[in-house]
């Protein structure tokens, strides 16, 4: 599976992404998840399964949902989960956001 996570500049993002990584790994769960600033990512929408913002951007969200015109998930990431880096927590979101896409 392959996840971008939208952000500003990538700094706290970055570690979100390589916590995510991390329990991926653990967890045997093959996926590619980087950290794409908002400059970039609307662009590049169409290379990703799911589309993740961070919350210093969510308000982005209405916008990303129309560039892919509501053909794959689309989400904020819980300030929470955001802010302790929660990698685990993003990620199993991420992986039912995917599932359930369409049902």
């Amino acid at each position: 599976m392959k996840i971008m996570l939208v952000c500003n500049a990538g700094v706290s993002t970055s570690i979100v992404v390589k916590k995510m990584q991390d329990f991926a790994a653990k967890q045997n769960i093959e996926a590619t998840i980087e950290a794409v600033p908002t400059a970039d990512a609307i662009n590049r929408t169409a290379d990703w399964d799911v589309i993740l913002l961070g919350p210093q951007v969510a308000f982005y969200l209405d916008r990303y949902k129309e560039a892919v015109n509501n053909q794959k998930p689309v989400a904020a990431i819980n300030t929470r989960d955001y802010g302790m880096a929660n990698g685990e927590a993003i990620l199993n979101i991420a992986i039912k956001l995917i599932e359930n896409f369409g049902k």
